[in-house]
């Protein structure tokens, strides 16, 4: 597909999550090493996270660390647990108007600002009769990459 006006750089993060987001601090930060980097709350998406990191510099990876705020409400942050896979896309605004007009089915809340202040937006899960193309179970987080990491993405790519 050739027209594609955008390109997916790599992964930007991936989401992981419990009743408890202290217990995933307990693997990720305090056994594994990752660096607490943040912490980030929101009643519309019904998510407690802290925010690590691994890696360092433009291409560094974020795991986030996730807990429903109520656990009965939706959605259910906590189910399934690896929660979302986040990917770096070099256009946000063509990515969507591109996906969307090929069927891609988005959650609601289109473009907005993430837990980092970058631009976002999500792929949903599961398809529907008038999108047909979902995740097929693992909600697709798009995040607009700032131009650092776009660069020292594009600077890989030319090293190879």
């Amino acid at each position: 597909m050739s027209d594609r006006p955008f390109k997916v750089l790599g992964i930007q993060q991936i989401a992981v999550s419990g009743l408890d987001k202290s217990r995933l601090g307990t693997l990720w930060v305090d056994i594994l090493g990752l660096k607490l980097v943040g912490s980030y709350q929101s009643a519309f998406d019904n998510v407690d996270e802290d925010i690590a990191e691994l890696g360092s510099g433009p291409l560094r990876v974020e795991v986030d660390l996730m807990q429903p705020i109520d656990p009965d409400k939706t959605p259910r942050v906590q189910n399934p647990p690896l929660n979302h896979v986040g990917l770096w896309i070099d256009d946000l605004q063509a990515a969507v108007a591109w996906l969307r007009a090929r069927g891609v089915r988005f959650t609601p809340g289109g473009i907005r600002k993430g837990a980092t202040g970058l631009d976002i937006c999500f792929i949903h899960p599961k398809s529907s009769p008038e999108c047909p193309v979902g995740g097929e179970g693992v909600l697709i987080e798009l995040v607009q990459a700032p131009p650092e990491v776009a660069a020292a993405f594009a600077q890989l790519a030319s090293a190879n």
